[in-house]
């Protein structure tokens, strides 16, 4: 079964300087309904202006990640980590014991788009930590790349949750299947683009819910950049 999160539906906060969508709750948006997904709790579609940003705040408890689709984000923690990152990289922080970072838009001309995506960690209490990598888009445009898991196989950041995010890239008329695990569980979110998956039409800032499926056929209905998390 795959459950459509519409990316019209998702709740949306405009600070001026920030215009975000969020795809479960967030911040002042509350919905019941909405409020995660197996691990994942967050994805938030943020749109930064040029030279702002978030100040030094704090986290605990959670394994976030930041994939940056345009622009560049500038990130600094307390935890000694910190970056540029942009298109072809992800970065890692693990806020566990307790973190404060701050991030901004690295450029005074151009705003950042990045997705921030939370996931829920086994346990709680862990050393805070970060991590950056750049990822193979041409290896992306031919198949799925691994850019978060559990284990860190494939050179993928390693995060403390059952959880492997996957990556493709596909042309318009190009298709490709993902298997799952026995028993998983996914959630997809087309970052760019338009895709079917299993027949399912899913266009730029949707995400679906799906369960009890063995694998996903994905179609490019235009050039789609797509996130799938395969879940416990």
């Amino acid at each position: 079964m795959i459950q459509i999160r519409p990316a019209e539906e998702r709740g949306h906060t405009d600070w001026g300087w920030l215009d975000s969508r969020h795809t479960f709750s967030f911040g002042d948006y509350f919905d019941p309904a909405h409020a995660g997904f197996r691990a994942l709790r967050v994805i938030n579609d943020d749109r930064v202006g040029p030279g702002a940003g978030f100040g030094t705040h704090g986290h605990r408890d959670m394994e976030i990640l930041s994939y940056v689709l345009e622009g560049a984000l500038a990130h600094e923690d307390s935890s000694g980590g910190g970056g540029v990152i942009r298109p072809g990289e992800i970065q890692f922080m693990r806020a566990g014991s307790g973190v404060t970072h701050s991030e901004h838009n690295h450029s005074q001309a151009e705003p950042v788009h990045f997705l921030q995506i939370w996931i829920v960690p086994d346990q709680r209490g862990l050393v805070p930590a970060y991590g950056q990598k750049a990822f193979d888009r041409a290896a992306a445009s031919r198949g799925f790349v691994l850019l978060a898991s559990r284990d860190g196989r494939e050179d993928s950041l390693q995060v403390e949750r059952d959880v492997d995010l996957w990556l493709t890239l596909l042309a318009a008329g190009e298709s490709r299947e993902l298997r799952l695990r026995p028993g998983r569980h996914a959630w997809i979110h087309v970052a760019r683009g338009e895709v079917s998956v299993n027949g399912t039409v899913l266009k730029a800032g949707d995400g679906a819910a799906v369960t009890g499926e063995e694998s996903l056929r994905f179609l490019g209905r235009q050039p789609a950049e797509v996130l799938t998390f395969d879940l416990a």
